[in-house]
């Protein structure tokens, strides 16, 4: 497969959406817009996007720890085969707003579920497929929350609206993460101005694959 696979990790409020949208225009402007795509997880694709709605269902209080965990693996899943592997042979760079890392962070660490249990879970999902690189943004738990409540308070989702120390667990399992898989996670301060996260993202993908930026 011939394209670019780039996944975007953090913790709530660190700005993720905002740093992929520039990238993204930045990305189309060089390689035009039929070699870019954007796309997320959990959703992508039409079944994804219904699995992603009971996910974030605020409603949905009493889901099991175990089940939101293979609803994330069910997910990402489908997005694979019906997005992300037509996009790479297709030759795009694939921009993906979260993937297998969030899960071990956010059920793995935050649910008390077991990182290497959530790691396995997801092998059947991605059957060997990972990121060429993962941008990971990094901020500190109450600041992420602050800007959550500040910036889209209408849209906090169910995961948004848990308590600070699980944002923290998750947090540090990310910083484990980026420790463990140093060539493929790169950490980005995202508590900086968002002009400088977005030269510090664009310098980090341009080490990587020197075609781009």
């Amino acid at each position: 497969m011939d394209g670019k696979f780039i996944s975007f990790e953090g913790p709530d409020g660190a700005g993720k959406t905002s740093v992929i949208q520039q990238i993204q225009q930045q990305l189309e402007d060089q390689l035009g817009t039929e070699k870019v795509m954007y796309t997320r997880e959990p959703g992508g694709n039409k079944i994804s996007e219904q699995i992603r709605q009971v996910l974030f269902d605020g409603q949905n209080t009493d889901m099991d720890g175990r089940t939101e965990a293979l609803l994330f693996a069910a997910a990402r899943r489908q997005h694979i085969v019906s997005e992300i592997i037509p996009g790479l042979k297709a030759g795009k760079v694939i921009l993906c707003d979260r993937f297998v890392d969030s899960s071990i962070a956010y059920q793995g660490a935050g649910r008390g579920l077991g990182e290497k249990e959530i790691w396995q879970i997801n092998q059947f999902a991605i059957d060997g497929l990972m990121p060429s690189l993962t941008i990971y943004l990094d901020i500190e738990s109450e600041i992420g929350l602050r800007r959550i409540a500040e910036h889209r308070s209408n849209q906090i989702n169910r995961l948004d609206k848990e308590k600070l120390a699980f944002h923290q667990t998750v947090r540090q399992s990310y910083l484990k993460l980026y420790k463990n898989y140093p060539e493929r996670i790169k950490l980005i301060d995202a508590s900086q101005p968002l002009e400088k996260v977005i030269e510090d993202v664009k310098a980090t993908i341009h080490d990587r694959f020197s075609d781009l930026f």
